[in-house]
């Protein structure tokens, strides 16, 4: 266990932590390796290690991360997606978002297809794996049962996020929200991060995409929500591949991205 830090500072299971040390971060590595020692959420620890030890006969053998899961991608990306959590035998066993499991394979497919990806599948960490001006992240880092943090959990991780985009900020021009909780968690972020909001704040939906305006040192940011691509909605066909590659490519060009060729 890790109590007070240095001068007075929260240890990493100290509710604080996350807020006390995510914006003191140079750059995202730095960020990176800080997100990974937060204990802050006692449910959300227990659970990401209550998985670990008891893993599905599919992955037994398998050492989990079980950690907080950082973001992917590139520190200079120009587009984000947002989802909402690590899943408890995804990105809580590979140490990578969105990576292990349904929902992660049809979001890095459609990357693929966009020419953001270097591959269409993630498998975990170190497999050669390469993004293309984007960087995948989530509100909250931690896997949470039945995959629902609770408001007091996406408020203690929050801080992670803000920092995240704030050290994005200079070259950041569009972010795409899966799902209503992920755009309800991402709106007020941005706002937190420098970006004026709109009044009122538009309503999630597929396709939807607001314009904050450039002030500062932020550019104008270009916001999309897209259905998340859970087993749910695409196997029922509310979100298609075909959707998901077009709202991807339409944020690419908002972002700016050249995507790869092949």
């Amino acid at each position: 266990m890790e109590g007070t830090g240095a001068a007075g500072s929260p240890g990493t299971e100290d509710s604080g932590f996350p807020a006390a040390r995510a914006g003191r971060c140079g750059g995202l590595a730095e960020l990176d390796a800080e997100l990974v020692r937060c204990r802050a959420c006692p449910r959300l620890v227990a659970w990401r290690e209550e998985t670990a030890a008891q893993p599905r006969a599919a992955f037994r053998g398998e050492e989990y991360w079980a950690r907080p899961v950082p973001g992917f991608g590139p520190p200079d990306a120009a587009l984000a997606v947002v989802g909402l959590a690590p899943a408890a035998h995804g990105g809580n066993r590979t140490g990578r978002m969105f990576t292990g499991d349904a929902s992660g394979d049809f979001l890095f497919a459609a990357l693929h297809a966009v020419g953001l990806a270097s591959r269409r599948t993630s498998a975990h960490r170190g497999d050669g794996l390469e993004l293309y001006g984007v960087r995948v992240t989530a509100p909250v880092h931690c896997a949470p049962p039945a995959n629902r943090p609770t408001p007091a959990e996406r408020r203690t991780c929050r801080p992670w996020l803000a920092a995240e985009l704030a050290l994005l900020g200079p070259g950041l021009r569009a972010v795409v929200a899966l799902g209503a909780v992920g755009w309800q968690a991402l709106l007020p972020v941005l706002g937190e991060t420098g970006w004026p909001l709109p009044r009122p704040r538009p309503a999630f939906g597929h396709g939807v995409r607001i314009t904050l305006p450039a002030t500062g040192q932020r550019r104008e940011l270009h916001v999309l929500g897209s259905y998340h691509p859970s087993r749910r909605n695409t196997f029922t066909g509310r979100l298609t591949f075909e959707m998901l590659v077009e709202l991807l490519a339409r944020a690419a060009a908002l972002a700016g991205l050249e995507p790869e060729a092949g």
